[in-house]
């Protein structure tokens, strides 16, 4: 019988690593502003076609909208500043995975059960633990 189960990854800690995450978390506070930049556009934009009741409705779904985002932008703020603390061969959780397993009559199933992991370094896998 064939069964799923979860395999985390866990990325390296390089210099290669550390610059690509920095790029990727500076792109993604840049996204998040251009959003709220939109937000308050459209928002404006809308105001001006309806009456007060409607402008309050509107100001209010927008208001959470651009709250949100920019509660995404204090995160990936956040985690450029631990990315700077972090020291190089640390491993960081990168996600996780499904794999199928084969379970056989006999197994040990607590062994089975245990964490498996795929280590990954500037993208190259350098280590499967089962």
């Amino acid at each position: 019988m064939k069964v799923i189960r979860k395999v985390a990854i866990k990325q390296e800690v390089t210099e290669n690593s550390k610059e690509k995450l920095k790029k990727d978390y500076e792109w993604k506070i840049f996204q998040y502003e251009q959003e709220c930049e939109q937000l308050v556009f459209e928002q404006k934009k809308l105001e001006q076609q309806q009456t007060v009741q409607k402008k309050e409705d509107i100001a209010a779904r927008f208001k959470k909208e651009i709250d949100s985002r920019k509660d995404h932008i204090n995160w990936y703020k956040y985690k450029l500043e631990q990315l700077d603390l972090l020291p190089i061969g640390n491993q960081i959780h990168d996600g996780e995975i499904d794999a199928i397993v084969e379970v056989e009559e006999g197994m040990n199933w607590e062994e089975m059960q245990k964490n498996a992991s795929i280590v990954i370094r500037d993208g190259i896998v350098v280590n499967i633990t089962e």
